[in-house]
């Protein structure tokens, strides 16, 4: 008896102890890596932005961008009770018959984030209806659990933007494309994956393989790697979201060789120029010859800034040759 004692005080001190501390670590680092502040919060100098009059990061004048002509609008995601807030913007001349991009913002951010509203009237201005959106747990769209799910979940929401295009405004499916920022990019490129019948996407400054994104987040929050698998194993237990269950690198794949434009600067600190790498090898290795777009010096979503002329040219070019006139 006193054996058996001894024994479950040892198995305790050794594996139950250690496991908890282990598991409670998790929780921590997924708390804090997958939370966000509701209604655009994480960037609350970006709310006084709007399609009529914004600010860009550089303080450069961005009135030739402004988008008068707008209404607020929401629908419903293709994920059940959630229900999607947004900007539609039609074109100046023939809505009826010009093509359309969603736009969709990063991590902590809303469509009020000038890295939306300027490529948003870079391309209204050139002709284009756009649809700028806001991803659940984001901006004004459904607070589901106050998490983001790597974009497992969000790309539900870009299709119920490209849904609500074609359903309501009549745009063809072919005449549609996706255009997204960090986490948006990554959200984009599993949307294309998952409905066959996006046209063009272009992604700027995503990340790849969610595996390595999460390690990467989990280091640069100063945590130890080894942690990385608490921290998914409590947000499937917390929140039953897995998000590793879907990744960027998969859409690319998925998407073949449809449009697909990829960009990101050598200088970003807060997702390596690496992802841009990896994903265009596999655009590659699918029969898709996507050459990145790598631009030097620039930090995380600053190409736009830095050189919205050279920007504008090639993101215009893109879409009209692949989304027509």
């Amino acid at each position: 008896m006193r054996r058996r004692i001894i024994f479950t005080v040892i198995l305790f001190i050794v594996i139950i102890v250690p496991l908890g501390g282990y598991l409670a670590a998790g929780s921590i680092i997924y708390n804090q890596l997958t939370s966000v502040t509701p209604h655009c919060n994480n960037r609350a100098d970006d709310l006084d932005n709007f399609p009529e009059s914004f600010d860009l990061l550089n303080d450069d004048d961005a009135s030739a961008y402004f988008m008068p002509d707008y209404s607020r609008v929401s629908f419903p995601s293709r994920d059940e009770n959630i229900t999607i807030a947004g900007w539609y913007v039609p074109a100046t001349e023939s809505p009826e018959t010009a093509p359309a991009v969603i736009l969709v913002h990063g991590l902590g951010s809303c469509r009020h984030a000038p890295s939306v509203l300027l490529p948003a009237g870079m391309l209204h201005r050139n002709g284009f209806n756009v649809l700028m959106i806001d991803m659940r747990d984001h901006g004004d769209s459904t607070i589901e659990d106050g998490r983001y799910a790597a974009g497992t979940e969000e790309y539900q929401d870009v299709l119920g933007g490209w849904d609500w295009l074609i359903a309501v405004n009549n745009i063809p499916a072919e005449r549609i494309g996706l255009l997204g920022v960090s986490l948006g990019g990554g959200t984009v490129l599993i949307a294309a994956g998952e409905e066959p019948r996006v046209a063009a996407v272009w992604e700027d400054s995503s990340f790849a393989n969610i595996a390595d994104a999460i390690d990467a987040e989990v280091q640069r929050n100063g945590y130890p790697q080894f942690l990385t698998s608490g921290g998914l194993l409590m947000g499937r237990l917390m929140s039953g979201d897995d998000i590793t269950s879907m990744s960027p690198l998969e859409g690319v794949e998925k998407i073949g060789t449809r449009p697909l434009y990829i960009t990101h600067g050598t200088a970003d600190t807060r997702l390596s120029v690496q992802y841009a790498y990896d994903l265009a090898a596999a655009a590659n290795a699918n029969g898709n010859p996507v050459e990145p777009w790598i631009v030097e010096g620039m930090d995380h979503v600053q190409a736009m800034f830095n050189f919205p002329e050279d920007y504008e040219t090639r993101l215009i070019a893109f879409f009209t040759e692949h989304l027509g006139v």
